[in-house]
């Protein structure tokens, strides 16, 4: 398998999609505070994709045993795939929210970390740290690069403020699929890996944790927390690469990374 090359109309609806999806964790942030439950936020950013936006929640029913909400939420040792619940979030709690949403067929997926109250330094320097290891890994995003390249820079940012990386799960290939080939993983290589063309869409989604990398699965065979219960965190975005760079399909207005990055 490789990945697929979108055409331009494929390509307009991604941008639609992206849009969508950053424009939800907009919609959330004020919602996200102390007493709150995560299934309250999943209520809320469920009836806001289907009823405002007319999109379709992807996580809904995806995969087997189908996940049964329409957003992840993961929590302070939680690395991905939190189920929302009805546990209600507390002062200094780190929350992962990640959506997928779906227009016209094609999938628009991004995540972002919150805080509620007042982070610890050490939780805020973890999130920093996460955030500067998905731009780093953008930066390497053009045409005759390498997914090496990408989690080399990703991998060498994280360990030198002595993190880990996960490296069970990782970024994807995403259009009308909601997870297509390549798989980007977020450590590596130089010169390794798959070479990026114009017309591919993908995600950067680093996940670091502050002690070692190793997972594992909960029960509910979804959740995914670190083994030392130490705090984990990650953010993504969804990329086009163009010509000569990449595109953030997913920017939020609050960033200040540039959408169009040219090489």
């Amino acid at each position: 398998m490789t990945a697929i090359i979108k055409t331009p109309e494929e390509i307009e609806k991604m941008r639609v999609a992206g849009k969508l999806a950053a424009d939800v964790l907009g919609m959330i942030e004020p919602y996200v505070k102390k007493g709150v439950t995560t299934d309250e936020l999943n209520q809320l950013c469920h009836d806001y994709i289907v009823n405002e936006q007319q999109c379709i929640p992807a996580p809904l029913n995806y995969g087997h045993p189908p996940f049964p909400k329409s957003i992840c939420t993961s929590v302070n040792h939680v690395i991905c795939h939190g189920i929302p619940s009805d546990k209600k979030l507390k002062d200094g709690d780190c929350i992962n929210i990640d959506v997928t949403v779906i227009k016209d067929g094609y999938h628009g997926d991004t995540s972002k970390m919150f805080v509620v109250g007042k982070p610890s330094i050490m939780a805020e320097r973890l999130i920093r740290v996460t955030q500067e290891c998905l731009y780093l890994g953008i930066k390497m995003v053009k045409p005759g690069a390498r997914l090496g390249d990408i989690g080399h820079a990703i991998q060498q940012h994280a360990e030198s403020h002595h993190y880990s990386i996960v490296r069970e799960y990782c970024g994807h290939g995403i259009g009308a699929g909601f997870h297509e080939e390549p798989q980007v993983v977020h450590y590596g290589r130089p010169g390794t890996g798959e070479v990026l063309q114009a017309g591919m869409c993908f995600t950067i989604e680093p996940m670091v944790n502050a002690g070692k990398r190793h997972s594992k699965v909960l029960p509910d065979q979804w959740t995914v927390v670190t083994k030392d219960r130490s705090l984990s965190a990650q953010w993504e975005h969804t990329l086009l690469v163009t010509e000569n760079g990449c595109e953030i399909l997913t920017l939020r207005p609050e960033e200040t990374i540039e959408r169009i990055i040219q090489h």
